[in-house]
């Protein structure tokens, strides 16, 4: 009957804080960044006396920033407290030392005394009745205490001590940041027949680990590396994350804008951002964007001996409306797929950073297996203490039904001029040259090429 009395009064506690802090809420947005980072803004309506009075707010996230909350009424704030401190078994018991307490064992026995420790799972107890009971495992017992602790909380709670010229209902606005919420963009694209064009859909996922659910909050996603300073974080909240649970929304539902030095993505209706979930939500989708498989090879082989090489297999498109595409592309994975004539099969994924409109999106898929590379040192003269010249014969062997073209990138370093190559080069940058090999199909082909450095 105690146990019972005790979560009957910790419910109408529950019931009274609702009513008291849990104000009428008229607007929630939340604006996430892909950074760890989520801006929450709360419109709420408080009745506020006049002169000075205190009003509260719960549900706010579980990992806010208390020094970037900004609260918006009719009035003056005088003092603002973050009140984190919140129920648990061990928080009641440590405020309930040198008290009394009642203890219920598994077979019914009723134990009352003052409690003189509680450390961990261990508890000692100073009987009514005389002598110390000492207990190394608290998880056999129930325990029944009298009230709530004062100070403890069941929420994590703002409260502000505000001044206000009237009393009566107003819009209280409140803007804070939080921790625990994140995006990301994921993309799907499935390659035609012959590796031309590609169908893509992009999906972005919403994650909300800040610890509070936003009910039909308005959203918006920022897509940007914006400068943030790095500081040690502050825990205020003890408990375990549970699973993560997904949803999936279907249709193209944001509208994208540039803003500032980023681009903000607003989803065009409201929606629910559960505690511990992520949501799947359609960015975009478009079909027939034309693309292009290549086939790449970087030669480092400036230290002597032969090297087998892998050939990179890269998928290429542009990111304009010319060819199919031409939005904004936020960072994010990217998983190809091809269809070998009977089903879709994955035939690998890739990593892209934020992508502007017109700037050329290179996917590595992978490595490819009938494409083999002999990369080999030939020769290294000594002309004088300050010129050396080297030779490279870069063999490759093309075990495919169809003709290939190998774009060579060779490392050279500093102070190179390239003495004579059997293809023609082009300078990528002060350090590296660029070779378009083409090899016939089930044959090979040897690149030669001849380099003097000057130090």
């Amino acid at each position: 009957m105690k146990i019972k009395a005790l979560l009957l009064f910790l419910f109408a506690l529950l019931s009274i804080q609702n009513v008291n802090a849990g104000d009428e809420q008229k607007k929630l947005a939340v604006t996430v960044y892909n950074q760890n980072l989520g801006v929450i803004k709360d419109v709420r309506t408080f009745s506020i006396k006049n002169g000075e009075s205190t009003i509260s707010l719960t549900d706010v996230a579980q990992f806010i920033d208390p020094t970037s909350v900004h609260i918006k009424l009719e009035g003056a704030v005088l003092e603002q407290n973050y009140q984190y401190d919140l129920v648990s078994v061990d928080k009641i018991l440590q405020k309930y030392i040198d008290k009394n307490v009642q203890l219920l064992g598994k077979n019914g026995e009723l134990i009352e005394g003052k409690l003189l420790s509680s450390y961990g799972a261990q508890v000692v107890l100073q009987k009514n009745e005389g002598g110390l009971l000492m207990i190394p495992n608290i998880n056999e017992y129930r325990f029944s205490v009298e009230s709530l602790p004062e100070g403890l909380k069941t929420k994590p709670t703002l409260v502000w001590t505000v001044s206000s010229p009237k009393t009566g209902n107003q819009d209280v606005e409140v803007t804070y940041q939080t921790n625990g919420m994140n995006w990301h963009a994921e993309y799907v694209a499935l390659l035609n027949k012959d590796d031309t064009a590609l169908d893509l859909n992009s999906w972005v996922s919403v994650e909300n680990q800040s610890g509070t659910t936003y009910k039909d909050a308005k959203l918006k996603l920022i897509a940007g590396d914006i400068n943030m300073i790095q500081e040690q974080p502050t825990v205020y909240m003890n408990g375990l994350r549970r699973a993560k649970t997904m949803s999936i929304e279907a249709d193209e539902q944001f509208a994208e804008k540039s803003f500032f030095e980023y681009h903000i993505y607003n989803l065009k209706r409201p929606t629910t951002l559960a505690n511990n979930e992520t949501k799947q939500i359609s960015l975009f989708e478009s079909n027939n964007v034309k693309a292009g498989k290549k086939f790449y090879y970087k030669s480092f082989n400036n230290y002597g001996g032969t090297i087998q090489g892998k050939v990179s297999v890269v998928v290429e498109f542009i990111n304009s409306s010319d060819d199919g595409l031409g939005v904004p592309m936020p960072k994010g994975k990217v998983r190809v797929y091809k269809h070998d004539g009977e089903s879709v099969e994955f035939v690998g994924e890739d990593l892209i950073d934020h992508t502007p409109i017109k700037e050329k999106v290179k996917l590595k898929i992978g490595d490819a297996f009938d494409i083999v590379v002999e990369d080999k040192q030939t020769e290294n003269n000594k002309i004088t203490d300050k010129v050396f010249e080297k030779v490279w014969e870069v063999t490759l062997k093309n075990r495919k039904k169809e003709n290939v073209v190998v774009d060579v990138e060779k490392y050279l370093g500093s102070g190179w001029k390239v003495i004579s190559s059997n293809f023609d080069f082009s300078e990528k940058d002060s350090q590296n040259i660029q070779i378009r090999v083409p090899v016939k199909a089930d044959d090979e082909t040897t690149l030669k090429l001849k380099v003097r450095f000057t130090n």
